[in-house]
């Protein structure tokens, strides 16, 4: 069990994750199934859902709320421009009769452009978000790694199965519930904030910067005698 594992797959239910949350607030909660009649624990083999831990957790449940926080303030970002370029173009479609054709194409180029940099902006803040996610729930999945491990240990696993591809199972061989609560005792929330790529690009880009090389001056002829 590495970090990469229990990270990648974090990453890969960050929006699911997000999306329930909202989901969950808004829905009825369903009748409790019927119960069903278990047969004998295995021994040594287990079962836990990263995704469940993750989301039943009260960090998990935090770094949801916060992402919706960032992805609402990124909206309000760009709808404000995006109201502000639709304004001035109505107002440019107005004076249209008025304005020479000069003036006329010069304000529509401009506008062009103002509407090309909030695209490629857009584009940047998805970007963006995607980072911010998967850096949250890696930072999740890297304090639930050694509560796995400990929980693994104390249950006497011999091998560990990820819920996702099984229907269903004696609760006694779920250690999911166990690695929830040392997760809940361990950590509740961080702060973290819209990763910047914009910022981080031009380290990101080129390596050492150009070497430039200054001429040397050229050898004095020598004295004439």
């Amino acid at each position: 069990m590495t970090r990469n594992h229990f990270a990648a797959r974090a990453s890969a239910t960050a929006i699911a994750l997000v999306v329930a949350s909202g989901a969950v607030a808004q829905t009825a909660p369903a009748a409790a199934p019927p119960p069903i009649a278990q047969g004998p624990v295995i021994p040594g083999m287990c079962v836990m859902s990263v995704e469940g831990a993750i989301g039943s957790s009260t960090v998990g449940r935090y770094v949801s709320q916060r992402l919706q926080q960032i992805s609402q303030q990124a909206n309000a970002e760009l709808t404000g421009e995006n109201t502000a370029i639709e304004t001035e173009a109505k107002a440019l479609d107005a004076q249209r009769a008025t304005l020479d054709q000069s003036a006329l194409e010069q304000r529509a180029a401009a506008l062009q452009v103002r509407g090309n940099a909030l695209q490629r902006k857009a584009q940047l803040r998805q970007r963006e978000l995607q980072a911010t996610e998967q850096k949250a729930l890696s930072r999740v999945a890297q304090e639930m790694e050694p509560l796995v491990s400990q929980a693994y240990q104390q249950k006497g696993c011999s091998i560990l199965l990820q819920q996702t591809g099984v229907v269903l199972v004696n609760p006694a061989m779920n250690i999911t519930p166990q690695v929830v609560t040392a997760l809940n005792a361990k950590i509740t929330q961080f702060t973290f904030d819209r990763e910047r790529l914009d910022q981080a690009a031009p380290a990101q880009g080129g390596g050492a910067p150009p070497i430039i090389e200054t001429p040397r001056p050229a050898a004095k002829a020598p004295a004439k005698k």
